[in-house]
């Protein structure tokens, strides 16, 4: 019979085993090779395996075919280089082809962020569709082949490319971060290779591993070749923006699971539910970088451009959004880079206690520009302590943190009551447009100052002794956050310990 040019079916081809062998052959195998996975891992890499071999024979995949030799000389052997050396994240999985070894290191290691990097259009839409029916997340496919013009930082790379080492070390030189990692999966004679490269490359990489060992059970063989980046001194004026020592996060599609959490900050419930907020303004920034370098999460830029800074704490994540996404993150259009901030938990306050010395700020304002102003001026007119009513908006919101000036980070915050569970004896100055004039009222040594919500104004039982401020018959009343700081100036005028002549905070 004259020859169709076909190959035989998948299945007449698992010639491994007697009849079409299953996943508890795989997981027999694997754990032979010391591999174990959870069944869900187990189920996910058996779903990989039906889909090569569905499509390996349209798409030429894989030269090999042969159960047992997939699953060792494929899958075991993808996985093993995570039980022999520590894997940086992201990594890069140069010239990964139909996904290996990436795809079953994510399996096995579902914390690394992966980039799958292939240049062939029919692998590309091979691994997309993998991707898809795995659902897999924190697993991306760059589609291009790697030079040294590919800027996206990754804090590793891994090979089992059998070029030279020395061409894929000048190869990822644009990505690779200071102390990066260069992963080679070696055959067992690759010393002429290592030699080459160290002597190629002594002031920028260093032999950091050579680790020989054998897949467990098979006579084959591997080396395990690791090379650290080190960055020359760089001349005045060099750009490196592309060399990081920040874990980087590449966010390309709005329905990032990421993105969507950042995206519920730009509002209050978010930020409350979520423990932090986003900082935006290049002045603000920098100053909860140096101020609170400790509950700076991560850095939030459009694209690889606009790196954190040197002095940026070393476990600052990088987040590099898409243009687009970074838009609708840049509330205020400042086009420059965001921090996210892990909030404090405002303080309980027990009215039953007493107050203190001074001046308790009550908080009711529901629009958050109101309640970073009135902080802002609290802080300057020295309040020992602001008490945010169950009405007020989040102080942590973006718009608050943006009025406050930042001083909202280091306010004195309490969560209080609503405004009507406030206790009746309260030794309160509340102001109302009906109230006496705020200069002839008395301020007592503690008391609380209440200004009115925007809109309802004050709770009727208030208003009896309420202070005003004198205004121009034609003006209705004050925006909030304005009469408070109003009032505070007029408290602290009085108080002879209190330098006024103390200049408030610069203007933003």
């Amino acid at each position: 019979m004259k020859s169709t040019g076909t190959r035989p079916s998948p299945s007449a081809r698992e010639d491994g085993h007697k009849k079409n062998p299953g996943h508890d052959q795989m997981d027999a195998l694997l754990k032979r090779c010391t591999i174990n996975l959870a069944p869900s891992q187990l189920k996910r890499l058996w779903a990989y395996h039906q889909l090569l071999r569905r499509h390996d024979a349209v798409l030429n995949l894989t030269r090999i075919r042969n159960f047992e030799n997939m699953v060792i000389k494929l899958y075991a052997d993808s996985i093993l280089p995570a039980l022999h050396a520590p894997l940086p994240s992201p990594l890069l999985d140069l010239g990964t082809g139909p996904g290996m070894p990436g795809i079953p290191l994510k399996i096995f290691r579902p914390d690394l962020h992966i980039l799958l990097a292939e240049s062939r259009k029919n692998r590309t839409d091979f691994l997309k569709m993998v991707l898809s029916e795995l659902g897999l997340r924190e697993i991306e496919i760059v589609e291009r082949g790697i030079a040294p013009d590919f800027n996206r930082p990754v804090a590793g790379v891994i090979t089992r490319a059998v070029e030279p080492i020395a061409d894929t070390l000048k190869r990822v030189a644009g990505c690779l971060m200071q102390d990066g990692m260069v992963i080679f999966m070696k055959g067992p004679r690759c010393d002429k290779e290592i030699e080459l490269a160290s002597k190629t490359f002594s002031s920028s990489y260093k032999l950091a591993e050579d680790i020989p060992y054998q897949i467990p059970h098979t006579p084959h063989r591997r080396r395990l070749v690791l090379f650290q980046r080190q960055i020359p001194p760089t001349p005045a004026g060099t750009p490196t923006t592309h060399i990081s020592k920040h874990r980087v996060k590449g966010i390309e599609s709005e329905s990032n699971p990421m993105f969507k959490d950042l995206k519920k900050l730009l509002g209050g419930r978010g930020v409350k539910k979520q423990g932090k907020t986003m900082v935006c303004g290049s002045r603000l920034v920098a100053e909860v970088i140096k101020k609170h370098p400790e509950r700076c999460l991560a850095w939030i830029s459009s694209g690889v451009r606009h790196a954190p800074p040197t002095d940026s704490p070393g476990d600052l994540e990088w987040i590099q959004l898409a243009p687009d996404l970074f838009r609708v993150l840049d509330l205020f259009g400042t086009k420059k880079p965001i921090v996210l901030f892990d909030v404090p938990e405002p303080e309980p306050w027990p009215p039953e206690e007493g107050l203190p010395a001074g001046c308790s700020l009550l908080v009711p304002f529901q629009d958050p520009e109101n309640v970073g102003a009135v902080i802002r001026s609290a802080m300057a007119f020295d309040v020992d302590r602001i008490i945010l009513l169950a009405e007020s908006a989040n102080p942590f919101h973006p718009k608050a943190v943006r009025a406050s000036a930042g001083t909202v980070f280091s306010a004195r915050l309490f969560q209080g009551p609503s405004l009507s569970e406030l206790p009746w004896d309260l030794p309160l100055i509340a102001l109302a447009a009906s109230g006496q004039p705020l200069a002839r009222a008395p301020f007592p040594e503690s008391f609380c100052l209440l200004t009115g919500m925007e809109g309802p104004g004050l709770p009727p039982g208030w208003q009896a002794n309420a202070v005003a401020i004198p205004m121009a018959p034609d003006v209705e009343s004050l925006n909030a956050a304005v009469a408070t700081a109003i009032a505070l100036y007029e408290w602290r005028r009085r108080d002879k310990t209190f330098s006024i002549t103390t200049p408030l905070p610069r203007q933003s």
